[in-house]
């Protein structure tokens, strides 16, 4: 995908994430448009996903038969052998592979639920990402085949995935509902930190960028994004970036003077590139 194809798939992302909450399938899809090698085949892969996701909530009737639909009759599982793989992030490969990492398997049970009438909300867990049946205690781990947890299952998934002793507390506080842009940013976190550890810059900007327009106010991701951009000889607009961020948004956050300030040094070092 040129620049200029992934500049168009992140301004169709913001504009979806500006206003009313978005649809949690449109937005997945959107993120996945960032990686697609041009508009043409992310829109080609978007209608295969919607369709394959009707066809999964095709004669589902409640909780428990759309656990079977996905985990025994569709075959979806957790991918432990290749966890950072980028596409364990992306809607389509998920519902091709069948298997993915706990957000995308939350997203894909959550919007075929939806279209079974049976409602599902996802459950940011520290560690850990659930789904659960809204109102109740019911939690699933769609990464471990659907496994059904009670809240103490949830206390023990707690401490195995994040290595908390008995020192910190559990409570239903651990185990709160996240929204639609919760979610969106989460994959974006996700994929932020893949592409962070292989250095993969261009694709680390359209993820960064998406992930600005989640109602990020501090400083860490523009400067993250003008490293970036600065790291593609991109110096000019790297500094006008942060610039532009210390004289506006960044005056309106919670960033002291002292932090402005050195925004705007890095930004300075970046435009001493271009002399």
């Amino acid at each position: 995908m040129t620049r200029h194809d992934r500049a168009d798939a992140v301004t169709r992302f913001l504009r979806m994430v500006t206003g009313p909450e978005p649809a949690l399938d449109e937005g997945a899809l959107a993120i996945a448009a960032g990686a697609a090698p041009d508009p043409e085949v992310a829109a080609v892969a978007a209608a295969r996903a919607r369709a394959t996701l009707d066809e999964l909530a095709d004669g589902v009737t409640g909780v428990e038969s759309l656990l079977h639909r996905l985990f025994t009759e569709a075959g979806f599982r957790g991918n432990a052998e290749d966890y950072a793989d980028p596409r364990n992030s992306f809607l389509p490969d998920v519902l091709d592979r069948r298997t993915g990492i706990p957000i995308t398997l939350s997203v894909v049970a959550i919007e075929v639920g939806r279209r079974a009438g049976v409602p599902l909300e996802g459950v940011g867990m520290p560690g850990h990402f659930l789904v659960r049946v809204p109102g109740t205690r019911r939690h699933v781990d769609v990464f471990d085949g659907g496994r059904r947890l009670d809240p103490a299952g949830c206390e023990e998934l707690f401490r195995a995935t994040t290595g908390a002793g008995p020192e910190v507390e559990f409570g239903p506080e651990m185990l709160p509902r996240t929204s639609t842009r919760q979610i969106l940013a989460r994959m974006l976190e996700n994929l932020r930190s893949g592409y962070a550890r292989s250095r993969d810059h261009a694709s680390l900007e359209w993820v960064l960028r998406m992930r600005l327009g989640l109602r990020h106010r501090g400083p860490e991701l523009i400067r993250e994004l003008g490293d970036v951009l600065a790291a593609q000889a991109r110096w000019d607009e790297a500094a006008r970036l942060m610039e532009t961020w210390a004289d506006g948004p960044g005056r309106g956050s919670r960033s002291g003077p002292e932090v402005l300030d050195e925004v705007r040094t890095e930004a300075m070092k970046h435009r001493a590139h271009l002399n």
